[in-house]
Formats: C-alpha cells, sequence, structure tokens
C-alpha cells in the first residue's frame, strides 16, 4: 500500500482540491460528478506522478463508505417500487381532500405530510409528487402557489433533519460517528416536532393576506381521491416498510449496519414487483428480463451514489495527509484561546463548540452543498472531540442541525429547493431567488435558533434531561395547535 505523504504541501495540495470542488459545485460550472471525478483525478495525478503521495488506490478503496452507498441505494430501490403502487399520488390527494377549501388547513396539512414523508423516504422524491397536487389544490382555492410551496419545500428540509435516514448528511454522520437510528430519532425529533409548529405560525403571519384574499372555498374544492394502482404490492410494500423499519430500530442490538435491512428490504420489494409484473402484464421473453430494470435504472440515482464515491476517496486523502488533523488542532486551539480569554467552564467550553459547528454548518450549508461540508466536517469532528470534556456527543448532533436546517434558507441550499423551483417553473410558476429566501431565511434562522436552545439544554441539563423537556415541550405546542385550529 502506497504511504501518503504528511508533510505541509501534500496537505495544501488536497486542501486545494477540496476548495476546488466546493468552489465549482458552488458555480454550477458542470455536473457535480464530473467535478467530483476531476478533483479526484487530480489527487491521483499528483500522488502517482510526483514525490506529493496523496492517496493510493488501495487506500482510496478504503475510505469509500459502503454502508453509506449501500443504504441510500436500498432506500432508493424501496421508494421506487412504493412509488410504482400510485402511494405517494394516493395519499397526498386524501390529504388535499381533508382541506375542504380552507387555505390555512390545506397549507398545513401539505406541511406536516410532507415534513413527516420526508423523515422516512428521500425528499426530494416526496417534493416531486406533493408540488403538482399542491398548485392544483392552489388554483382551485385562488391562492397564491407560494403560500402551499414554499412552506412545502421548508418542511421537507425540516422532516428530513429527524432521522438517519431522512437527509443524506444524516446518513453519513451516523455512519461516521456510529449513531443508531433510534438515536437519531429519540434526540432529534422532539426538536423537530417543535420546529414543525413554529412553521405553522410562521406561515400564517407570513401568508394572512394571501389567505385571506383567498377566502373560504366550497365544501368540495380539493383534488380529486386517486386510487392505488396495484393494491396487492403496496400492501406488500407497507409489510416490507415496517420490517425495513424494525430492522433500523434494532440494528444496534443485532450488530448489523443499517445498509442490511435496507438491502434485504430493496431486494424482497423488486422480488414482489417483479412478481407482480409477470402475472399481471404477460410479458414476452424480451420484457421479462428487462421490466423490472425501470426501477433499477430510473430510481436508484447513480449519479448521487457516485458523487459519493469520488468525495469520499477526497476526505480520505484529507484524512492520510493529516489535513483533517491539522485543521481540528486549530480548531481545538481557537477553542482553547476562546475557553481561556472569557474563562469559560468545561460546559461552557463544549457548548461555545457545538453552537460553533451548529452556526457554521448552516451558514455554509445555505450556499453550498451541505453533503461535501459535512464529509469533511465528520473526521474533523472526530479529531476534535477527544480534546473537550462532557457529553460531547452534543457536537454531533449540532453539525446535524446545522447542516441539514441551513440548506432551507437559499434556492440553492438543498436538493428539494431545487427541484421544487424548477416543477413550479414548468406550470408557469416562477419562484425567484428573493421570492424564496424573503420567506425562508428567517424560518432558517428561527429553527437554529430552536436547535440553539435544544444544544444549550443538552449541554447543561444532560443528554437525557434536554430529551424530555423536547419532548415535553413538543407535546405541548402540538397539543396547543390542535385545539387552536379546532377553535378556529
Amino acid at each position: 500500500m502506497l504511504a501518503s505523504t504528511t508533510d505541509p504541501v501534500s496537505q495544501a495540495l488536497v486542501a486545494f482540491a477540496i476548495v476546488a470542488l466546493f468552489v465549482l459545485l458552488a458555480r454550477e460550472a458542470a455536473h457535480r460528478v464530473v467535478v467530483a471525478m476531476t478533483c479526484v483525478s487530480f489527487v491521483w495525478v499528483v500522488t502517482y506522478l510526483t514525490p506529493f503521495h496523496l492517496i493510493g488506490f488501495s487506500a482510496a478503496s478504503a475510505a469509500i463508505d459502503l454502508n453509506v452507498l449501500m443504504l441510500l441505494a436500498g432506500m432508493m430501490a424501496v421508494v421506487g417500487v412504493l412509488k410504482s403502487t400510485g402511494a405517494f399520488s394516493w395519499a397526498v390527494s386524501r390529504l388535499m381532500a381533508r382541506a375542504q377549501g380552507r387555505p390555512r388547513t390545506a397549507a398545513s396539512l401539505v406541511a406536516w405530510f410532507t415534513g413527516i414523508t420526508s423523515a422516512f423516504l428521500d425528499n426530494v422524491t416526496t417534493v416531486i409528487f406533493v408540488t403538482p397536487m399542491a398548485m392544483g389544490l392552489a388554483k382551485r382555492m385562488r391562492l397564491a402557489p407560494m403560500a402551499l410551496l414554499l412552506p412545502m419545500v421548508v418542511a421537507s428540509n425540516i422532516g428530513g433533519t429527524a432521522t438517519l435516514i431522512g437527509d443524506p448528511p444524516n446518513v453519513m454522520i451516523g455512519s461516521g460517528a456510529d449513531l443508531t437510528f433510534l438515536a437519531f430519532l429519540v434526540n432529534l425529533a422532539a426538536p423537530i416536532l417543535i420546529m414543525m409548529v413554529v412553521l405553522q405560525w410562521y406561515v400564517g403571519w407570513y401568508f394572512r393576506e394571501a389567505f385571506t384574499s383567498a377566502g373560504a372555498a366550497p365544501a368540495d374544492v380539493g383534488v380529486e381521491e386517486v386510487a392505488i394502482r396495484d393494491p396487492v404490492l403496496f400492501r406488500w410494500m407497507l409489510v416490507i416498510c415496517a420490517a425495513i423499519l424494525l430492522g433500523f430500530l434494532t440494528h444496534s442490538l443485532t450488530g448489523t449496519p443499517v445498509a442490511v435491512p435496507a438491502i434485504i428490504g430493496a431486494a424482497i420489494a423488486l422480488v414482489a414487483q417483479d412478481v407482480r409484473y409477470v402475472r399481471t402484464q404477460s410479458p414476452t421473453p424480451h420484457e421479462r428480463a428487462h421490466g423490472i430494470l425501470e426501477i433499477i435504472s430510473n430510481d436508484i440515482e447513480w449519479p448521487t451514489l457516485s458523487f459519493f464515491v469520488f468525495l469520499f476517496i477526497l476526505v480520505g486523502a484529507a484524512v492520510q495527509t493529516g489535513l483533517v488533523a491539522s485543521v481540528a488542532t486549530g480548531m481545538g486551539w481557537s477553542i482553547a484561546r476562546v475557553h481561556d480569554l472569557l474563562g469559560l467552564t468545561d460546559k461552557g467550553t463544549l457548548l461555545f463548540a457545538a453552537l460553533l459547528v451548529c452556526w457554521v454548518s448552516a451558514v455554509l450549508s445555505a450556499f453550498i452543498d451541505n453533503i461535501p461540508y459535512v464529509a469533511v466536517s465528520i473526521p474533523i469532528l472526530r479529531h476534535l472531540i477527544p480534546t473537550l470534556h462532557g457529553e460531547t456527543e452534543v457536537l454531533w448532533w449540532a453539525l446535524a442541525l446545522g447542516a441539514c436546517l441551513g440548506g432551507n434558507a437559499t434556492v440553492v441550499g438543498a436538493s428539494a429547493n431545487v427541484t421544487t423551483v424548477g416543477l413550479a417553473e414548468r406550470q408557469g410558476v416562477r419562484i425567484s431567488f428573493n421570492e424564496y429566501s424573503r420567506f425562508a431565511a428567517p424560518m432558517a434562522t428561527l429553527t437554529v435558533l430552536v436547535s440553539s436552545v435544544f444544544l444549550v439544554g443538552f449541554v447543561y441539563m444532560g443528554g437525557a434531561h434536554a430529551r424530555t423537556t423536547a419532548w415535553v415541550a413538543a407535546a405541548v405546542l402540538i397539543s396547543f395547535e390542535v385545539v387552536r385550529r379546532r377553535r378556529r
């Protein structure tokens, strides 16, 4: 195995490659897979043609996290099969019918459905199905489409923060920090529920004029109910999804990586779909050989997985050359200086570090892809955590909250934002950068403030008490919101 050199020049070359990756991604100079492949190619040219060995092929292979890749691929396949049953269109149409022409109720139902669904499915897939339904409902209600679309896309990013599988950065953090599905759910679900209630209040205030002008629409206004296209496969998928979720919840007890239940569930789902395909379509031999490939070809996002592979190699180079250790040492020195200058206690120092990670992550994720940012941050936190005292797990929650929620602030901050804006534009509704940010940036700030309060409680009250307090607060706020809406 080719040993990496750890001199300052080697670290500077890797830093150059990573900065180039961020800059080119932000400028959208080319497809992100091409950008990442080019940066890795630069690293390998330097490695094999100069005295500076950044990362060899063997070390690069070891740096690739198969747990992340296979978890994402498995869940993409499951979502693809579930989508083929018509489940998403049916669920959204049912929710829209319950709105009964009430604009505020419609906005609330759309946001809650999107947020909860995004916690367990890819948020881009969720907004793809919800967007056309929401726009159709807005048109029937004579309501500005933004009053449904903007809360929907913000809710997708908030909801995706709640679980290990809800957002790709969480998948990476869970794998890198050895955090379980249940740990994410127990720690982050409560503050996320609080944020969802805050979102309802904010939407009611921000779009108050739009809701008032739309008025009360006829009771039968809504989206026509869409039937499940394949009820038999849909029932199979409910069982499979329940089994996968059980696997996620118990993987810390069984010792299996989270990718294992995802791949097993995906395999069973694909087989079930293939059996249904054979029985219902009477395919020719050619169709029999290629029919199931529609899910594998179209619903598994191979470019995204390829991007992850090259990204892991770049991060591996940063680790192997000592760049990550140098950055972590610098952060540790800065935190120690603040500790000395302000006379902070150990808890105060840990809180400062957590807030620093959270807010820096949120600001950067508003403008750059949070996936490469999180990939670089994980090894930095690994080196930083041993230098701090207390429940240092809080730094992982700070990273997850900041990276996932900061993407709400701008159109380019998250894939779901870009997808929603593109779908709306196809139907003649243009959402400008400024229009989006006027609504979303203050909401993103509010969610990071809620996160900061949670982090303060985690450090000073202890993780167990902070979680309990957050769950109680979430229950109280949700109960208050339910009562308020019923009175209205």
